[in-house]
């Protein structure tokens, strides 16, 4: 039997009970992944047997899946501390000072709460490399089902209070949020229990929404990936500024006091120029990907700073701030990495430090939001059936040089599969925004139509 593929571009993701994400398979997963786990663990730390500290957002799945994976992982001799609900860079966080074998976080991030997903983290909390999902697909392979059966998880202690200590800590001494009113989204997330209390315990003044989890409205209608709402809580409590979280608060986008979005582009800019100021910009560069607008990366330029770009992940991202030694990269989605403090993107962390480098400015925030003039962008996502090889639509290909013919040398046209949804993202970026719109559409419609025709065999 050859080896599933079973990780994406962050984890594993899909429908609980189907796929990856059967009962059995995830108790497969667990014993599979645990020995992989140990094999690279060493000598047992201060005496104790070595365990993977488990964390989980907010989904109605995630206890049944804690439960599965537990399994797994006992079946192997590895021991497992439920961290509870709690964002996925809390984990990251938490993972090394504790000890653990691995962080493990349950969630799908910022998909819709029917979703739900494993991901990995190394002991010293980056994210686990491929080589450790290459190997874990194998393993499974040859592993059984431990079946069903009682399971000992012990719950963690100081979780909460140990991170919020953290992130606390990375706020500077010298400033505080006092007379600040700020619009809170927490996705109805891991972030939920907590955020609010954060920006309160550093003075602001909170108004919460998407705070009511009930397992099954993560992400809807809420939070980064819908942070409609957020914008209009600016606009009626007359807020200084909003703040809208993912479902499991890895990445963040804010708005103005004028209900206007600052997407992760803005957000690494303003950063950038700050650090820079302060002589902390190694090598005068941030990581960007793909996706980062034109018309930040040319500001940057005007600025002097430059720029390393690799494909979509924040994964990606943190390898290339190892790689090059800088500490600053990000993708306009809100996934922002403050390499100082985190190895991993964290959307608390990204909301303390873009607030910080603001204070240390003059007026409102929607100044900053004028630092520079976007490109119109426009991504679109086409949802699939099943992945068709990209390379084999000519009708598609036509289209696509016919589009990149026509920006020329003053925009570009990025398209990919996604690594976590069930979607085609197509991306168009110009100075012109209708022929930009234009190259969407057409885009899209053709993919659609020949795609369909691949699909049923004409």
């Amino acid at each position: 039997m050859s080896a599933p593929s079973l990780f994406g571009t962050d984890g594993i993701r899909g429908i609980p009970g189907e796929g990856a994400l059967t009962t059995a398979m995830i108790r497969r997963i667990g014993a599979a992944s645990a020995r992989v786990l140990l094999k690279s663990y060493g000598p047992r730390r201060n005496t104790t047997a070595p365990f993977v500290l488990v964390g989980r957002d907010t989904r109605g799945s995630g206890k049944k899946i804690l439960k599965s994976v537990a399994r797994g992982f006992a079946d192997a001799g590895l021991r497992t501390i439920d961290a509870g609900v709690l964002p996925t860079p809390a984990i990251a966080y938490l993972s090394p000072r504790r000890g653990a074998a691995a962080g493990v976080v349950i969630s799908a991030s910022h998909n819709p709460p029917e979703f739900n997903g494993i991901k990995f983290f190394r002991p010293d909390g980056f994210k686990a490399c491929g080589e450790f999902e290459r190997a874990v697909e194998a393993a499974v392979v040859r592993v059984k089902d431990p079946g069903d059966g009682s399971v000992s998880v012990e719950k963690a202690g100081r979780t909460v209070e140990d991170y919020l200590d953290f992130l606390k800590s990375a706020f500077p001494a010298d400033l505080d949020l006092t007379g600040l009113k700020i619009a809170l989204d927490a996705a109805n997330g891991a972030a939920s229990p907590i955020a609010a209390r954060l920006f309160e315990d550093l003075g602001a003044r909170v108004y919460p929404i998407g705070d009511a989890p009930n397992g099954a409205n993560i992400n809807r209608n809420c939070g980064a990936t819908a942070p409609e709402a957020m914008q209009k809580e600016v606009l009626r409590r007359r807020a200084h500024c909003g703040i809208a979280l993912d479902g499991d608060a890895d990445r963040c986008v804010l708005a103005d006091e004028k209900g206007r979005l600052l997407d992760g582009d803005a957000l690494i800019a303003l950063s950038a120029l700050e650090l820079k100021r302060e002589g902390l910009l190694n090598g005068d560069r941030v990581v960007v990907t793909v996706m980062s607008n034109l018309g930040m990366i040319k500001f940057l330029e005007e600025n002097g700073i430059g720029r390393v770009e690799v494909p979509v992940g924040d994964r990606n991202v943190t390898d290339a701030l190892v790689a090059h030694d800088l500490i600053l990269g990000g993708e306009n989605s809100g996934h922002v990495v403050f390499r100082r403090f985190a190895p991993t993107g964290d959307g608390l962390l990204t909301a303390l430090q873009t607030l910080a480098a603001w204070l240390r400015r003059t007026g409102p925030l929607s100044r900053i939001r004028s630092l520079y003039r976007p490109y119109p962008q426009i991504l679109s996502n086409v949802r699939i059936a099943r992945r068709v090889p990209l390379e084999g639509l000519a009708d598609f290909n036509r289209e696509l040089e016919r589009a990149e013919k026509d920006l020329k040398d003053s925009g570009r046209v990025f398209v990919r599969y996604s690594g976590t949804e069930p979607v085609l993202r197509i991306l168009a970026e110009g100075p012109d925004a209708a022929l930009v719109r234009r190259i969407i559409e057409d885009l899209g419609r053709t993919f659609q139509q020949e795609a369909n025709r691949t699909q049923e065999g004409v």
